[in-house]
């Protein structure tokens, strides 16, 4: 199997899948909202998601987004390509990953997404390429070990409190940082503000009501600290690309 390079225009219909080969995806315009293994995070112009291998993930735009998008043969591949920068680029694809492009990164995507992708050659150095650039790029964006934000403790306490006011403050606490900090943080490393990630908790806290009970859809509303079902039904087709009645239709 050889690399790919593909232009891809995502819409509104959000897409579930996983696939046998690692990917990264560029934004070129536009902002891609990307769940990967149950973790939000969002793609915009100067930045990348790495998705790996079999990895499950959704992917979707309110507003719609261009995508470059790189898909990374086998790890033979990558041997027999990248050399010296192999193993760092094994590491880059074993876990998803949000990181920011620096000018020089967004000049070459740039380059590759009005060059003609189907030329072989094109395509190949193209790879080895942004492979190689992104190397340092994820040595300096990963955090020292136990330094990453306490995901685990936040979706906790997010759970237990669904149905009230939740603040970022109340995650601020958590994390020990103060709420600039945590803001800060959050954007770095899963490319969403803390208010974004506690929404996106909320609302799929509902979807799995909408399809895993029968409760009214006012009900649910009220269980995930939505006042209002028309605010509640507006957010899950903001999130989701669909109302809650036809969610529940299709789980």
């Amino acid at each position: 199997m050889s690399p790919t390079l593909t232009l891809r225009h995502y819409l509104e219909a959000p897409i579930a899948h996983s696939h046998d080969h690692a990917q990264l995806v560029f934004g070129l315009s536009g902002h891609l909202d990307l769940e990967v293994e149950g973790r939000a995070s969002q793609v915009r112009e100067s930045s990348v998601m790495v998705l790996p291998f079999s990895a499950h993930h959704a992917c979707g735009s309110r507003d719609g987004s261009r995508c470059l998008v790189l898909d990374v043969p086998t790890e033979h591949w990558l041997l027999q390509s990248l050399g010296d920068h192999a193993d760092a680029s094994r590491r880059l694809l074993e876990q998803p990953a949000r990181l920011a492009l620096d000018a020089r990164q967004h000049q070459l995507v740039q380059w590759l997404a009005h060059s003609p992708v189907n030329d072989t050659l094109i395509v190949q150095q193209g790879a080895v390429l942004l492979l190689a650039s992104l190397n340092q790029a994820l040595a300096l964006a990963q955090p020292q070990p136990g330094r990453r934000l306490p995901y685990a403790a936040f979706d906790a306490h997010i759970q237990r409190h669904v149905a009230h006011p939740l603040q970022v403050a109340d995650l601020a606490r958590i994390a020990e940082l103060s709420v600039a900090r945590l803001h800060a943080r959050f954007v770095a490393e899963c490319g969403q503000t803390p208010m974004d990630y506690i929404r996106s908790r909320r609302l799929h806290k509902a979807l799995n009501l909408l399809r895993d009970t029968s409760l009214p859809v006012g009900e649910i509303a009220e269980r995930v600290g939505y006042t209002s079902q028309s605010a509640f039904a507006a957010a899950m087709l903001r999130e989701f690309g669909a109302s809650p009645g036809a969610l529940r239709r299709s789980g």
